[in-house]
């Protein structure tokens, strides 16, 4: 990938209501789990906007994040201060209990990526009490051009998601959707009015803050204890006993 592709994810990801949501649910989600810890771990970090944003939700912890993509770790080492290693989520270069989080958004779904593996990784990492908060995008059916084109190869079911971290060893876990409001323009962008590619992308400003007007009112929900029975996404967390 040329450097200007680079530049282009990390400028999207500072101004596009999806990222915007998605890290204000990954915090959210950390929070609810105990919110506690000082050595984080964002495992598929990207051109590192999550680890950007947790420097801010988290002063003075030690953040760490992991990606294959070399390209996008220097993007991510450059843009979040942070500790950034090459590697891959199933072979994670660090050692048993390192980490008292371990946040992973939209990785298990990727081509090449075993989920099971990466979960057995990131138990191994994860200090007993650990953390572990993750995204995935919902639904086998709403399977399109949109995942061939980010590469993945993989939706998921809620069921699954919690079936797959207890049987990983994990504890107390939390399954949840997200980005409900918007459901319905998703599946028919997707589904009735597919395009070729991606439909992830920066959209005028009015609606840049509708959209992210709606994640913000059902974060409220979920805040307040309510459970949306459905949406785009799956937000998980769980604990390492």
């Amino acid at each position: 990938m040329e450097p200007r592709e680079y530049e282009r994810l990390a400028a999207s990801e500072d101004a596009m209501w999806w990222f915007r949501g998605l890290h204000a649910n990954l915090i959210a989600a950390w929070r609810a789990a105990g919110g506690g810890g000082n050595v984080f771990l964002d495992a598929g970090c990207g051109t590192g906007g999550f680890l950007k944003r947790l420097r801010a939700e988290a002063p003075g912890a030690f953040r760490c994040g992991v990606d294959l993509d070399m390209g996008a770790a220097r993007m991510a080492q450059a843009r979040s201060g942070a500790a950034i290693a090459a590697g891959s989520v199933t072979q994670l270069p660090f050692a048993a209990g390192a980490f008292d989080v371990v946040f992973s958004a939209d990785v298990l779904c990727h081509r090449g990526v075993g989920a099971n593996a990466a979960l057995a990784e990131f138990r191994r990492c994860l200090k007993p009490g650990g953390v572990i908060v993750l995204n995935l995008p919902a639904y086998r059916w709403l399977f399109s051009a949109h995942d061939r084109a980010v590469d993945n190869v993989r939706r998921f079911g809620a069921d699954e998601v919690r079936d797959a971290l207890a049987a990983a060893g994990f504890a107390r876990v939390r399954v949840a959707h997200w980005n409900s409001i918007l459901f319905p323009l998703m599946v028919l962008r997707r589904k009735i009015l597919p395009g070729g590619a991606s439909d992830v992308e920066i959209l005028p400003a009015p609606v840049e803050r509708f959209f992210f007007a709606c994640v913000a009112v059902e974060a409220a929900l979920a805040a307040g204890g309510w459970a949306l029975p459905f949406g785009g996404s799956i937000l998980a967390s769980a604990v390492k006993p």
